[in-house]
């Protein structure tokens, strides 16, 4: 079902499965309205019953026929969908490791180990001159 937001404009679309379920459980609260909410301002739309019929009239059969789909528990998946995940972390780390004669880096700089640098002086606060009173 087409629908257009009535407060932005937005057209967005109710699918035929929240349509059945809506129905299904207007009917079952005695309800006449269904909120449809809008993806783009999040705000609900109220859609009549008699509207959600017209445009799904064979709700019924559809009901039942979805009642009596047995729904199937999940099973082991086989073993020809299962993959391995592969690590990007060893793959980054290996990327990362440079090469013995990498030429970015020089001789001199690798056998020189960085010192870091620290300061020993804190920062103080500056005072303010005193202020002279006017007479």
């Amino acid at each position: 079902m087409n629908l257009r937001c009535i407060y932005c404009q937005t057209p967005f679309t109710i699918s035929r499965s929240e349509m059945l379920g809506a129905i299904v459980n207007m009917n079952e609260k005695n309800q006449n309205h269904y909120d449809a909410h809008c993806p783009r301002c999040r705000r609900a739309n109220s859609i009549s019953r008699q509207r959600m019929e017209l445009f799904f009239p064979n709700w019924r059969e559809a009901a039942k026929k979805q009642a009596a789909v047995p729904v199937a528990p999940p099973g082991p998946a086989s073993t020809s969908l299962k993959t391995k995940p592969v690590h990007k972390a060893k793959k980054a780390v290996a990327s990362k490791v440079p090469a013995k004669n990498s030429p970015a880096k020089s001789s001199t700089a690798a056998k020189k180990p960085v010192a870091k640098k620290t300061t020993s002086v804190k920062p103080t606060a500056k005072k303010a001159p005193p202020k002279t009173k006017k007479k």
